[in-house]
C-alpha cells in the first residue's frame, strides 16, 4: 500500500516474561506490533536463576521474541552447579542470542561484589566461547561500578566482546570509553524524563551506529506513564525522545537502532 508503514523499530531489552505480564503478554506483544516494534529482546535473568527458562519458551513460541539468559547481579549468589550446567546447555539454544543481563550492581549490593564480579567475568568466558553478545548491567557510584565492570570486560574479552551497556544512565566519558572497547550503549525511558538533560547531552555526543534503544518494561515506563506498568509498545516514544535530542529524523532513528540491535544480537534480517 502506499500509505507510510509505522517506523520499525526493535527492543533490545525488556522482561517480558515478568509476572506484571501474566495476564495479558499475547496482547502487550501484539500491540506493540501495531506500533511498529517488530522484534523483542527477551531478558532471562533478573527474576532468579531458573526464570531464564520462561525466556527461552517464550522465544520458541513467538518468532518475535529472541531470548538472552545469564545470571543478573543481584542473583550472582544463586550461581551453582546445577544452574551453571543449564544455562550453558540454553546458550546452546537456536533461539538465544545473548548472555545476560548480567554485570555489577553496588547500588543494591544483592550479591557480595567479590561474587559478582566472579559471575560476571565467568558469564563473559561463556559470551567469548558461544561467541554471543553481552547485555550488561551496570549500577553504582561511577567511577566504581562502572570501572570495575570495564576492567574485567577488558581482561576477559579484550577485543574477542561484544555487548551492550542497558539502560545507560553513566557520563558522556565512559560511554566513550565503552564503545571503544566493544560495546554498545542502550538508552531506555529515563532518557525521557524530565531532568535527564544531562543523559540527552550524552546520547547526542555518541554515534548513532553504535545507539540501541529499549523499554525495561515492565519497568521504567516513559514520561507520561511514569509509575505504569511499562510495555515495549512505549518503545516508540524512547525512540521519538531521541531522534529530537539527535536532531534527526524518527525513521532515520528507528532504521540505525534496529540495524544496530539486528547486528549486535546477529538476528536474522527478517523476524519470520
Amino acid at each position: 500500500s502506499s500509505r507510510n508503514p509505522p517506523s520499525v523499530w526493535l527492543d533490545s531489552h525488556c522482561h517480558v516474561t515478568a509476572d506484571e505480564f501474566a495476564e495479558d503478554r499475547a496482547a502487550v506483544l501484539d500491540r506493540a506490533e501495531a506500533d511498529g516494534v517488530e522484534a523483542f529482546i527477551g531478558i532471562g535473568s533478573g527474576y532468579g536463576v531458573v526464570h531464564n527458562a520462561r525466556a527461552v519458551r517464550l522465544a520458541e513460541q513467538d518468532r518475535r521474541v529472541f531470548a538472552t539468559v545469564g545470571v543478573h547481579p543481584h542473583e550472582a549468589s544463586e550461581l551453582d552447579e546445577a544452574s551453571r550446567t543449564q544455562l550453558r546447555e540454553w546458550l546452546a539454544h537456536p533461539r538465544v542470542v545473548g548472555v545476560g543481563e548480567c554485570g555489577l550492581d553496588y547500588h543494591y549490593m544483592n550479591s557480595p561484589r567479590d561474587v559478582q564480579r566472579t559471575v560476571f567475568a565467568e558469564q563473559l568466558g561463556w559470551a567469548r566461547e558461544a561467541d554471543l553478545p553481552v547485555s550488561l548491567h551496570v549500577r553504582g557510584d561511577e567511577p566504581d561500578a562502572f570501572g570495575e565492570a570495564l576492567d574485567i570486560w577488558r581482561s576477559e574479552g579484550g577485543d574477542a566482546l561484544r555487548g551492550v551497556l542497558h539502560c545507560y544512565t553513566g557520563s558522556t566519558e565512559f560511554a566513550r570509553r565503552a564503545i571503544d572497547a566493544g560495546l554498545w550503549v542502550s538508552f531506555s525511558g529515563i532518557l525521557t524524563f524530565k531532568n535527564a538533560d544531562e543523559l540527552r547531552a550524552t546520547a547526542r555526543a555518541l554515534p548513532l551506529e553504535r545507539l540501541l534503544v529499549e523499554t525495561d518494561a515492565p519497568l521504567l515506563a516513559p514520561q507520561g506513564h511514569r509509575g505504569k506498568r511499562n510495555e515495549p509498545a512505549w518503545l516508540t516514544e524512547v525512540g521519538a525522545v531521541l531522534a529530537r535530542t539527535l536532531g534527526r529524523e524518527i525513521e532515520e532513528v528507528a532504521e540505525a537502532t534496529t540495524r544496530n540491535a539486528r547486528q549486535l544480537f546477529a538476528l536474522p534480517t527478517e523476524t519470520t
